[in-house]
């Protein structure tokens, strides 16, 4: 995969655009009249985030493949499929750089990370075959619950999980999928330093830009706008985890599938 991951958009064909420069802020024709300029700009720093603009609105539906049932429940598409695996596969270059050469516990946070974390796994399982450096990995799941319909609660639930004390001295990797307010993180670190692990780091696919997210994950996949997006395992009350990329519910979705 290139250094720098560019994803540009113009009016006639949308199209990835994988580029061996520096990236800067990418401006092509305005999509369908939305005024958007920008998708996304990808540096080549370790631990920074891939940023989507505020001003992105997405990939009209009609350019991708989607479920039938879903098609009059969504917004757009916000990151193709495709993006999210050239992203996860850099994700696991810069995991395997900080953390290689050890064992380490996968911790995958259900539901929405379970696709995500499949996907990153096998990345590192990847590199670790073909480089000289290894990754061994061990992994558990963990149910956090703090969401009804779009809105994240101040009640916390941690459900499954074998027994935790099993992390005592070990290396762990909590696999999420989205980081909203951070303190859903907060709570289960501080859950998990009761067991004493030797070290914890946290890989989220998405972070949210929030006044009220000041939690900032180890590795980050992407940096979006405070918005409700579902696909790629993630969901709305349990609904939209088989799209294939990440989209955004609209309104006629929140209602149809609220409870």
């Amino acid at each position: 995969m290139s250094d720098i991951l560019c994803a540009a958009l113009t009016r006639d064909t949308p199209r990835l655009d994988i580029r061996g420069a520096t990236c800067q802020s990418l401006q092509p024709p305005k999509l369908l009249g939305t005024g958007v300029d920008t998708l996304m700009c990808c540096g080549t720093q370790f631990g920074k985030p891939c940023p989507i603009s505020d001003k992105w609105t997405g990939y009209n539906l009609d350019v991708f493949s989607l479920p039938n049932h879903y098609c009059d429940d969504l917004e757009c598409v916000f990151i193709p499929h495709g993006v999210i695996v050239d992203r996860i596969e850099r994700l696991a270059n810069d995991i395997m750089k900080d953390i290689g050469d050890n064992q380490i516990t996968v911790l995958c946070v259900l539901k929405g990370g379970y696709k995500f974390c499949a996907d990153l796994v096998e990345q590192i399982k990847n590199l670790s075959r073909n480089s000289e450096r290894f990754i061994s990995m061990r992994v558990d799941f963990i149910r956090l619950r703090s969401y009804c319909n779009d809105k994240s609660t101040e009640d916390l639930q941690i459900i499954g999980g074998e027994d935790l004390s099993k992390l005592t001295g070990k290396n762990v990797l909590i696999v999420e999928d989205v980081v909203g307010t951070g303190r859903t993180m907060e709570v289960l670190l501080s859950h998990l330093e009761e067991y004493k692990p030797k070290m914890v780091k946290v890989a989220s696919l998405l972070v949210k830009r929030s006044a009220n997210n000041k939690y900032r994950p180890d590795y980050i996949g992407f940096e979006i706008p405070n918005i409700f997006v579902v696909g790629y395992a993630l969901d709305y009350n349990e609904h939209f985890r088989d799209l294939h990329h990440i989209c955004v519910i609209n309104e006629k979705g929140k209602e149809k599938y609220k409870v």
